[in-house]
């Protein structure tokens, strides 16, 4: 296992992150015209289906510079591994003009300069021809990263209220959180911040009714069926049970999220007192 911080805890597989993760973009608001709103719509009435490759696909205009490639409206794990095997390639074969090639759940979506790749229709030409190459990239193997949290309290505000609505203990709750193996599906919503597939419906709560105007970096938080760890301190709406005291985004080193896609996530249950052990070392080694 490779080691991050302290020797408990870490991830298994290459220690250099040289794979950067992708953070959702949608883009600033566009301003359409009549005309151009109108050939956007017949675009993606005329959104073609592609037959005969490992995976189909549809593909449709996200905006006049952007077109989106579907490979399923489902959430799954093999459909999410060739979606990132498609990012990683058509980031290997980027031409002048692409600007941003954005993975996510089951799609992946290429932001454009239209005045140097030309219109929708040139880019999805691109598109298919690459895409009849995908097989011959790897997508690259699955890392295990623990991540140490320290479960209620301070740290976990909510996590009384999880174990309530549920009739449980927070001890309950709290094994049942630590003993999953969770996929990170995609990278989005603030940059770090994995999306984590694999949640026990055990523990799978609502949101909260009224988000908190903070949520500190590092809380550990579930919404719906999924758990996520917020990377910087953000507003927020999930119920949050813990926190912990690694740094999942690190703005200035060479990858600087923690986290990527396809990688398995465990979290183990530390004491307040590891907690601000580990901490306080994390402080002082950026000082």
């Amino acid at each position: 296992m490779a080691i991050y911080g302290k020797q408990l805890f870490g991830r298994d597989g290459d220690a250099d992150f040289q794979s950067s993760g992708g953070i959702e973009y949608t883009g600033p608001e566009h301003r359409f015209s009549p005309e151009a709103a109108e050939k956007r719509k017949q675009a993606a009435q005329h959104c073609f289906f592609k037959e005969g490759m490992t995976m189909d696909y549809t593909m449709f205009p996200l905006s006049e510079y952007a077109v989106t490639v579907r490979f399923s409206a489902e959430v799954d794990e093999a459909v999410n591994d060739y979606v990132h095997r498609v990012a990683i390639f058509l980031e290997q074969q980027k031409k002048n003009g692409i600007l941003d090639i954005v993975p996510t759940f089951s799609s992946v979506t290429v932001y454009y300069d239209p005045l140097v790749v030309g219109g929708y229709e040139e880019m999805c030409e691109w598109l298919r021809t690459e895409l009849e190459r995908v097989e011959q990239v790897e997508a690259p193997p699955s890392r295990t990263v623990v991540i140490p949290v320290c479960y209620g309290g301070e740290f976990g505000p909510d996590l009384e209220e999880v174990a309530r609505f549920h009739g449980m203990t927070e001890d309950e709750v709290i094994a049942i959180h630590a003993q999953g193996r969770y996929r990170v599906y995609m990278i989005g919503f603030a940059p770090g911040f994995a999306y984590l597939g694999g949640l026990s419906p055990k523990i799978a709560t609502p949101r909260r009714a009224t988000p908190r105007t903070h949520v500190p970096a590092g809380s550990v938080g579930i919404a719906g069926n999924q758990t996520g760890v917020y990377p910087l301190a953000t507003p927020g709406g999930w119920q949050i049970i813990g926190r912990t005291p690694l740094a999942l985004f690190r703005p200035h080193h060479e990858e600087p999220s923690l986290l990527r896609a396809g990688d398995i996530v465990q979290f183990c249950p530390i004491t307040e007192e590891q907690y601000r052990m580990w901490d306080d070392e994390r402080h002082s080694s950026n000082t």
